[in-house]
């Protein structure tokens, strides 16, 4: 079981524990650590903290994590559509709405059900029971090409090429509103949003590198259709970056919440729409193009 133990600082006095904690601790969410205290784990100064406590200079907080109990994950008959199958990889063309894996509050109907339905045992087991076969994510609300591995082969060689860079991966998206150069590249480094734990933002005191190339497609009267090339992958990174220079997407609820939508749209307007790969097996390079879904092509001819 895991063990923590902080002593508060000054820039953290006067704060609630809860929100303290998850401060510091950055995988743990301000309810789930409301529900340590209510079940008594917390304690500080040797005290078991009751209810709302704001924490002063110098006190002393400990807290153990109760072991984790891993959720049986079943296999679902879920139609895929995929774009590209051999006996070591599959790409799946996500839809909206689908989260990739298993976690809190989403342990069905997500793409690691379905596979294991069509795939069997034939996945990798690298990332655990809750993400066999995933080497890398996007966005529930983002569609598009997502690779996954049948073999840990497979999976060592796919994950080595996205930690070097080196696959090959191209987003189509609509920005809120008229970019005026052809091209362009954002390079700003994204980390975890100070204040708000389920955002992220150009952070250049704690984020990691992260650069986007972006490609204009067509304008229209305020808003434009775009590329963006993926150098590096970071959590949000296509949202937070066009965000960043003042062109969010248009529909992202997270990053354009103060923009108003006139479209019926369910989430941010972006696709990954290419993705090349050197093959595990064969080492020949392998590019399988997502065609855009009907929402997106029925968006472009309104805007036309």
């Amino acid at each position: 079981m895991d063990l923590f133990r902080f002593t508060i600082t000054e820039e953290l006095e006067g704060e609630r524990i809860d929100k303290c904690v998850s401060m510091l601790v950055d995988s743990l969410s301000r309810s789930y650590i409301q529900k340590l205290i209510k079940d008594g784990a917390l304690e500080v100064n040797g005290q078991v903290v009751k209810g709302s406590y704001k924490v002063s200079c110098e006190d002393e907080i400990c807290f153990q994590l109760p072991p984790s109990v891993e959720p049986e994950i079943l296999a679902q008959n879920i139609p895929l559509d995929i774009l590209y199958e051999d006996k070591d990889v599959i790409v799946i063309n996500k839809p909206k709405g689908m989260v990739v894996h298993p976690a809190a509050g989403h342990y069905q109907d997500t793409l690691v059900n379905g596979l294991m339905y069509h795939c069997g045992a034939e996945l990798s087991g690298i990332n655990d029971v809750m993400r066999p076969g995933i080497v890398h994510r996007i966005d529930r609300d983002t569609t598009g090409s997502i690779i996954a591995c049948k073999n840990d082969k497979a999976h060592n060689c796919i994950a080595l090429q996205l930690k070097e860079h080196s696959i090959n991966r191209r987003y189509h998206a609509i920005c809120y509103g008229v970019l005026k150069e052809d091209e362009g590249t954002v390079d700003a480094p994204i980390g975890r949003h100070p204040t708000e734990r389920k955002k992220m933002a150009v952070n250049s005191k704690s984020g990691k590198h992260a650069v986007t190339h972006y490609k204009v497609l067509q304008r229209f009267k305020e808003y434009t259709y775009i590329e963006c090339v993926l150098e590096t992958g970071r959590t949000h990174q296509i949202r937070v970056h066009m965000a960043s220079i003042g062109h969010p997407l248009l529909g992202d609820e997270v990053y354009a919440a103060n923009r108003k939508c006139p479209f019926a749209l369910t989430g941010q307007t972006l696709h990954a729409k290419i993705l090349g790969f050197v093959h595990p097996s064969t080492e020949e390079y392998v590019e399988v193009d997502a065609p855009l879904p009907e929402y997106f092509e029925q968006l472009l001819l309104k805007l036309k």
